[in-house]
């Protein structure tokens, strides 16, 4: 099914199915494609909730870490959300651990995937080249262990999005922003069950990444795909809703 966008008091976002909320943080460069199989499997038996983060549209002294939270919050209190599974992929894990930390009674669960935090390649060690769609093209494939998943239109997405100066501005102000957050003294804090899915040939946060947050974060488990880099849910969907649904499924 395809993903309806809907707009409410300036928030534009996903709202599909019924039950507990599942909410979906995407990453830097995200777009609602990289959700779709979790929607798909999810949306039966949960509300699966996407906000769109602003990264392009923010006000560029609020592109960061800090107003990216406030952005969720406020788009929380809107929808009168609780009892919540956040889950997080590269930047929306950052800002999905943040959120978490700051409101942990409206967190029930926390799913992590290639969640910066940590540690990071920006873009794979360098920040968007304006102009290049080959460049563009090698390093959104460099996201992926199989470079074919970098669809044509996944790469002319992010070619256009790199066009434009002020979105450039953002989006390296975001990551710089994620890169200064070092969340390793906070990670204790985190009290709810915790889901790590990482991709075992992730070349932005390395395997290495997935173990300190298991380390760090109290309540963690953590689970590697295989032949898969930074977007477990989009290279290997049916493994990683496997791990998820066994997640979320309450034991006997």
């Amino acid at each position: 099914m395809s993903l309806q966008i809907k707009e409410e008091s300036g928030f534009r976002y996903v709202d599909e199915g019924s039950g507990q909320v599942i909410m979906l943080l995407h990453g830097l460069f995200g777009a609602l494609s990289n959700w779709q199989a979790v929607v798909d499997r999810f949306s039966s038996h949960y509300r699966v909730v996407i906000p769109m983060l602003p990264i392009y549209e923010m006000p560029i002294k609020e592109a960061g870490l800090g107003g990216l939270q406030k952005f969720v919050e406020d788009f929380v209190a809107l929808k009168r959300l609780t009892d919540m599974v956040v889950m997080g992929n590269s930047l929306g894990g950052h800002v999905g651990i943040l959120y978490t930390l700051s409101n942990p009674e409206k967190v029930n669960k926390l799913i992590l995937t290639g969640s910066s935090g940590l540690f990071e390649n920006t873009m794979g060690g360098s920040y968007p080249r304006r102009g290049s769609y080959e460049y563009i093209k090698e390093r959104v494939a460099y996201t992926f262990y199989d470079p074919a998943v970098a669809s044509k239109e996944l790469v002319d997405e992010v070619f256009e999005t790199t066009k434009s100066i002020p979105k450039c501005m953002r989006i390296v102000a975001i990551a710089k922003s994620a890169q200064r957050n070092n969340l390793a003294l906070e990670l204790g804090k985190i009290a709810v069950p915790t889901l790590l899915i990482w991709g075992l040939n992730d070349t932005i946060t390395p395997p290495m990444v997935g173990h300190e947050f298991n380390r760090l974060i109290p309540h963690s488990t953590l689970h590697f795909i295989d032949q898969c880099c930074h977007a477990p849910m989009m290279e290997h969907p049916e493994k990683f809703n496997e791990l998820v649904e066994d997640f979320l499924t309450p034991t006997p």
